[in-house]
């Protein structure tokens, strides 16, 4: 009998803690953030973020890793105007969203990067050490951003 007991107690404690581990990684750590300093993409002349226009902005963070940066937006200019003023992201491979978060789908965003659907830009570089934010912009003006690494991470 005390076997079973001590098996019930190590399953349920499992489960306990599983649930609480799968808790913590999906919300504990996010917060919402603002965009009160701007959607900032990078200038092909000056070389320096400016302050792009935008509108209806939902946003998360946290603090347990530069990565878990993502942004969801509208814009009125078009992607004519930004591709003559902004630096293009190559490289630009958005990283999943919680579940929760919705608005941001980041294996539609990057299908259609690779497609030509939507354009990556430059947000800033080095945000973070080691860490891009980059920007995707639709035709319909929808964009996103996030953070990810850049080649000082990169192998």
């Amino acid at each position: 009998m005390s076997g079973r007991l001590l098996g019930s107690f190590i399953v349920i404690t499992a489960l306990i803690s599983g649930g609480l581990i799968y808790w913590i990684q999906l919300y504990a750590f996010y917060d919402e953030v603002s965009a009160e300093d701007g959607i900032r993409m990078t200038n092909l002349v000056t070389g320096q973020p400016e302050i792009v226009l935008y509108d209806s902005f939902e946003g998360i963070d946290a603090d347990s890793s530069p990565l878990r940066y993502r942004g969801c937006f509208t814009t009125t200019m078009s992607l004519a105007m930004l591709t003559e003023t902004f630096v293009p992201y190559e490289e630009a491979t958005p990283l999943t969203a919680p579940g929760w978060f919705d608005c941001f789908d980041a294996v539609q965003i990057g299908a259609d990067i690779e497609q030509g659907n939507a354009l990556a830009f430059l947000g800033e570089r080095n945000i973070k050490d080691g860490v891009d934010r980059v920007v995707a912009i639709y035709p319909d003006g929808r964009g996103f951003a996030w953070h990810q690494l850049n080649e000082k991470y990169q192998e």
